[in-house]
């Protein structure tokens, strides 16, 4: 993929993003970063941040499929994977 090609992607993810997430610019595009790289990422922040909506807005935009894990600090690997 070209870089041309990326640049008009995100471009299109963050004109569609802003009509959604308002203030989240920063943390969002590092989300399409990470998508961008086929990294991981780990939202971590204070309850009522819209981390939830942006992942969510992310997914949707790319026609992934959202799922999300609510970490406790007992939480076990086996709790997650069974």
């Amino acid at each position: 993929m070209k870089v041309t090609d990326l640049k008009l992607a995100f471009d299109k993810l963050h004109t569609e993003s802003s009509k959604v997430l308002v203030g989240l610019e920063a943390p969002f595009e590092l989300l399409v970063v990470a998508l961008f790289s086929g990294g991981h990422v780990l939202l971590e922040g204070v309850p009522g941040t819209a981390k939830t909506l942006m992942a969510k807005t992310l997914a949707h935009m790319v026609q992934a499929k959202f799922t999300r894990v609510q970490f406790t600090p007992d939480l076990m690997p086996s709790d997650i994977l069974g």
